[in-house]
């Protein structure tokens, strides 16, 4: 009986193992939000982490998270560190490019739960009636993020997210 179940057991872990197999190696997630708000009134909001705390839905995972402000006050070379509970894990972001009023990149490093390192990009596009913000992050998928996509939609969990922040964004954007 417990042969039977070790068989059942390890058959099981194998087909895991084998569907996370064929997961690709990178990952892309991508939100895009309509803004009535001109591109310059979008950008300063992206491009400074110590007003992240309005908009970024990660920043009330835990309301006493350490956070640590380090480099430029904002722009190119700014960094934000923290340290949170379990939900907002720890981590640093450096911006290493930010181009008015178009474009932000950060390089963002994960120290917890898991070790990761990805690229988020924020882009500001001018429409007629405002501004296109795109939200994006890349990185490479190890094999734990080939794993956990078996269970769940990665996109789906993280896009809810930036779903989130884009409409915080929004909101603080038009209220200007």
């Amino acid at each position: 009986m417990l042969l039977g179940l070790a068989i059942v057991v390890a058959a099981a872990l194998a087909v895991i193992l084998a569907i996370a197999a064929t997961k690709p190696a990178t990952f892309r997630i991508e939100r895009t939000a309509s803004i009535a708000a001109p591109p310059e009134r979008i950008f300063p909001l992206v491009k400074d982490f110590r007003g992240w705390r309005a908009w970024s839905p990660y920043e009330k995972l835990d309301p006493e998270m350490k956070r640590t402000f380090s480099g430029a006050t904002c722009g190119k070379g700014a960094a934000y560190a923290w340290d949170g509970n379990s939900k907002a894990g720890a981590g640093r972001m450096e911006i290493t490019d930010a181009a008015a009023p178009s474009k932000v990149v950060i390089r963002l490093d994960f120290d917890r739960p898991f070790k990761a390192h990805n690229v988020a990009e924020f882009s500001i596009e001018p429409r007629p009636d405002g501004s296109r913000v795109t939200w994006t992050m890349t990185g490479p998928n190890l094999f734990m993020g080939k794993v956990m996509s078996v269970f769940m939609n990665m996109d789906t969990l993280i896009g809810k997210d930036f779903e989130a922040g884009l409409a915080n964004l929004k909101a603080i954007a038009e209220k200007t």
